[in-house]
């Protein structure tokens, strides 16, 4: 027998097939009840199954079935009766409880451990970034200091975050790897001489291609460079 509750893309779900085993159901019989509570569902009631397939394995041939959420699950167990249902109901309200605290702990220690590796990569940052003034100074910038906060506002407005404080554990990786790519590029830029604007411009340009690639937060609107 399968696990009654699994984890798809840090959601604690089941499927159709387990359903049918655990409640001693045709499958055909499950994926005609959820259909029709697709057809009876609005719009943004559909998140709670999504259809996919699988093979089976005795004939090699691809059928339907369906993952489902917790509330998904809920909603098609309603229709499920007897003591022996009752009890596997339970028995998965349990599971789903398990699942979800464990996916909870999961995320916690991401987020501990995005922003121990965040606070790092940034104080890395703001020490090329002092440099990177000195150095715009040496130019004749005369608002060199601004520079803090364009590159900051630079890779907020990426991410698609305000301020840092509020970000979530995949948004201060985000973060990580955008800084990490400006400490880089600076640094390059530095010792080839080049022009501090430049730098900011090889700067953006290369932190937009990698936000377009990994689909960050609204790259629409950017701080321009002090001069």
């Amino acid at each position: 027998m399968n696990d009654l509750v699994f984890t798809r893309k840090d959601e604690a779900v089941t499927d159709s097939l387990i359903v049918a085993e655990y409640f001693h159901k045709d499958h055909r019989k499950v994926l005609r009840s959820i259909d029709n509570l697709l057809g009876g569902l609005p719009k943004n009631g559909h998140t709670l199954f999504k259809e996919t397939n699988y093979i089976e394995e005795q004939n090699g041939q691809e059928y339907r079935k369906f993952l489902m959420n917790r509330d998904g699950f809920s909603l098609l167990a309603m229709g499920f009766t007897g003591k022996k249902a009752l009890q596997w109901k339970l028995k998965y309200i349990e599971e789903f409880n398990k699942m979800e605290q464990a996916l909870m702990e999961r995320k916690n220690e991401e987020y501990i451990n995005a922003r121990k590796n965040g606070i790092l990569t940034r104080k890395s940052e703001t020490d090329m970034l002092k440099k990177l003034v000195e150095y715009a100074e040496s130019q004749g910038s005369t608002h060199a200091n601004m520079l803090y906060v364009t590159y900051t506002k630079l890779v907020n407005k990426l991410v698609g975050v305000k301020t840092r404080t509020g970000a979530d554990a995949r948004q201060l990786k985000d973060l990580e790897t955008l800084e990490r790519v400006i400490l880089s590029v600076i640094d390059e830029g530095i010792s080839k001489k080049s022009d501090y604007h430049e730098i900011y411009q090889e700067c953006k340009k290369n932190c937009k291609l990698i936000s377009e690639i990994a689909h960050f937060g609204d790259y629409s609107k950017l701080r321009p460079l002090p001069t």
